[in-house]
Order: structure tokens, then sequence, then C-alpha cells
């Protein structure tokens, strides 16, 4: 048998364990062992790395989100608004008050977004701290301090909780009413949530360059293919001469695909995607970028020869 097979690693192992279990008492051996089960019952089901895993791919769509402000009444709930309800709420609503909640909603989603980064942290440094003390051979820091360990999967515990509640945007604190009081006795009572949308992104494989012209697809992440208002931009990279300064544009798009035209061959194009900037957006840290070069200019042949005056067009019988 190989030395570093996993059955001769196995063996080792049992054999520590054995050795382990001449040293202690029965009673304090099957304390040791139910304290090491625990531990490892703790790591693989609550903070197991494929979970970490998922959160931190959860986190980094988050940082990408587009972040807004919805305003409905409180019989309402989130998700279930009528359009025809906002419109008429946001009649009463002055608009100065609702400029400076805009601001607490950008920064309310900054901090939420900051929190979840380092709960995301401290979440991985205590696995790494009790993935180690569940590795050490010596059976003492399960025996003497136990308590701690306790302590600290409570701890992770209520990390875990804290984040998977902080993922969610929630209502915005807000400390003044948006509605003046001449105004409160006409409309239902409100309430202000911060609410994401998923990032816009191009795809890759779709979007191509031509010669003078470039063909572009993009898609939201997540969500279904909605009837939304997109703003395509793009840009010469490197341009050469003052003509060549003017090749940019914004190009509104109330689809999920677009031709631009009218591209010099042979250059690099930068290209960007976003949502419409609406009135209730409070946020959006990250818009999608695509670079493409144009093919070069298609070699010109000579003009084809005349062969003389073409005849009569030819019939087939009917």
């Amino acid at each position: 048998m190989k030395l570093d097979s996993p059955q001769c690693l196995l063996d080792q192992e049992e054999a520590g364990e054995a050795g382990d279990r001449q040293l202690l008492e029965p009673e304090t051996w099957r304390t040791y062992a139910e304290r090491r089960i625990a531990l490892r019952k703790f790591l693989t089901a609550d903070l197991s790395p494929q979970l970490l895993k998922r959160h931190h791919a959860h986190v980094e769509l988050l940082r990408k989100c587009s972040y807004y402000i919805e305003i409905l009444p409180k019989h309402l709930a989130l998700g279930d608004q009528n359009p025809r309800v906002l419109p008429t709420t946001f009649q009463f609503i002055e608009p100065q008050k609702f400029q400076r909640m805009k601001k607490v909603g950008a920064t309310q989603a900054k901090i939420q977004l900051l929190l979840l980064g380092e709960l995301l942290e401290q979440l991985g440094h205590g696995r790494s701290e009790l993935d180690a003390l569940l590795e050490s051979p010596d059976p003492q820091p399960f025996l003497a301090g136990w308590g701690l360990v306790e302590q600290r999967l409570a701890d992770l515990s209520a990390v875990m909780e804290g984040f998977l509640a902080t993922m969610v945007p929630g209502r915005l604190h807000i400390k003044h009413r948006l509605v003046s009081d001449i105004n409160a006795t006409k409309i239902p009572n409100l309430q202000v949530t911060l609410s994401a949308k998923t990032p816009v992104t191009f795809d890759r494989k779709e979007s191509v360059a031509h010669e003078d012209w470039a063909s572009l697809r993009w898609s939201v992440t997540l969500q279904p293919a909605a009837p939304e208002q997109f703003e395509l931009r793009y840009k010469l990279l490197d341009p050469q001469t003052q003509q060549e300064r003017v090749q940019y544009s914004i190009i509104p798009v109330a689809a999920y695909a677009f031709d631009v035209p009218n591209l010099l061959p042979n250059r690099s194009y930068e290209f960007t995607i976003k949502r419409v900037e609406g009135y209730t957006l409070v946020y959006e840290p990250w818009l999608d970028s695509l670079t493409l070069q144009t093919g070069p200019r298609a070699l010109e042949g000579p003009a084809p020869r005349r062969l003389g005056k073409l005849g009569p067009a030819l019939t087939t019988p009917s």
C-alpha cells in the first residue's frame, strides 16, 4: 500500500484516535468524540465551503445591482404595486424631501454592501479557526476550552443570521415625512423601501463587430426579459483626428439587441449598457462595458468587364 494513499491516511487517522483513546478515560473520550462530531456537523452543514462560495457570488451580484426607492401604501406588499398608484402618490410628495430621501437610500445601499462584505469575511475567518481546531491532534482544546468553542459557534450563527437579513434590501430608515401635513389626509400611509434590480450584461458570445458595424446583444441577470428601457453608449478608442473624436453616441434602446452602424474599419470601440436612469434610482455602482474591434476594410477588386448588350430575358413556359 502506498504511504500517501487515501486508505493509508485513513488508517493513520484511526490509529491516532486509538492512541488518544488509550490516553483518555472512557467517559472523557466519549465527550471528546461527541464534541468533534458537533463541530464537524456545524462546519459541513451551517458553514460549508460551498455555502460560503454561493454567498460570495451573491454579494458580487449585489455589488453590481441598481438600487431604487419604492413608495407604496402600507396595505400593498412589495412588488404588488399598481402602476396607476405611483403617479398619484408622487404628486403628494414634496420634491425636496424626496431628493433628500434618495441620498438616504444611496447611503443605506452603500452601508449594506460594506456590511455584507465584512460579515462574509468574519464567516470565512471563523470557519478557518474552527477547521484548524478540528484538525488539531491535541484533544485538550475540546475538553478544556469547549465553553469558548460553543460561544464561537453561537457568535458565528448570529453573524450568519445578520448576513442573510442584510442581503435583502428593506425599508429605509427615515426621520422625516415625505408628505406635508396639509396633504397627509388625502393619501394612505406610505412605506418607503429600497429595492434592487439585477445588472444588465452583454452577451459576450453573441456581440460581435464587423467591418463597419457592430451587432450587440445583452440580457438582465437572473430576471425574465421584461420590457425595459436601456441606454447604449459607444465611443472610438484612441481617436487620431478631430473627425474621429466625434465617434461617440448615446442611443436609447427599448430592446435587448441593437446594431450600431457607421463605424470605422479596423478600429477598437468601447460599448457600455445600462438601464435608463429613472426618477427613483438612488445608487448604480456598476455598468457593463465591452470592447470590440471592427474588421479590416474589404479589398475592392476590379470592376467587372462588360461583355455586350443584354439580350431579352428568357421565359419559361407556364
